[in-house]
């Protein structure tokens, strides 16, 4: 077991899928992973399927019409039983072959792209799940290494001008533009990568949620290098 996720508070280890499902998050913890060493060649599937625009949805039929060898055929097994896994539990998973993201670099004192780091929010509670199959895997952070940037005086003053708008509305303009789910890292902060093959459980912000929302985000991808993500 990595000692990385085993002895961090935020992170807690389970066994099986029915345990990533019916744990509840409690206290500091507040991402759930499936500790996982995968057997396959991911890298053979990737090679296979072709990238459409930087982000790809691959579905179940595509995965099944690929001609592979016995070790890209296991990877595809254990893709298409974690997409099997996750719909039978009522979610919703979506499998991503991914070049790259969009960048938001319309300001240049804040980003609401998924490259920064960032917690997830719903209407209704749920949970995120991801799991990095191939290239560069997701990061964490504990809430105790970041702080909320429209909390950061200079942020705020600038989030301000551009509302320009009645105080009593300010809340809601940050909510509405997603300002308020972006963080920054302390200078001292230590994230955590969540490796691949794994698959975790992130809490999200939501209105039953009990413990704080998982602070996450997407990484730079390795230059020449898909990933392949599955993520609900």
């Amino acid at each position: 077991m990595n000692n990385t996720f085993s002895e961090n508070s935020q992170i807690g280890i389970v066994s099986a899928f029915s345990e990533l499902v019916n744990t509840d998050f409690q206290g500091e913890m507040n991402a759930l992973c499936w500790y996982r060493n995968l057997d396959g060649d991911f890298s053979e599937i990737v090679a296979q399927l072709r990238l459409k625009e930087n982000i790809t949805e691959v579905y179940p039929e595509d995965l099944t019409a690929l001609e592979l060898s016995e070790k890209g055929n296991t990877a595809r097994e254990i893709i298409l039983k974690d997409l099997q896994l996750l719909t039978d539990f009522g979610a919703s998973p979506s499998l991503n072959l991914l070049k790259c993201y969009e960048r938001d670099d319309e300001f240049d004192f804040i980003s609401t792209d998924v490259y920064s780091f960032h917690v997830d929010r719903s209407p209704i509670p749920t949970d995120t799940f991801l799991c990095t199959y191939h290239g560069a895997a997701s990061d964490i952070i504990s809430n105790s290494q970041a702080e909320q940037k429209i909390r950061i005086p200079e942020i705020r003053t600038k989030l301000k001008e551009l509302h320009d708008g009645p105080e009593e509305e300010f809340e809601n303009f940050l909510k509405e533009n997603y300002f308020d789910l972006h963080y920054k890292a302390h200078q001292d902060a230590v994230p955590v990568n969540l490796g691949l093959g794994h698959l975790w459980r992130l809490a999200v912000d939501h209105p039953k949620q009990e413990v704080q929302p998982c602070i996450h985000r997407a990484p730079r991808e390795n230059d020449g290098e898909y990933r392949l993500l599955l993520i609900c």
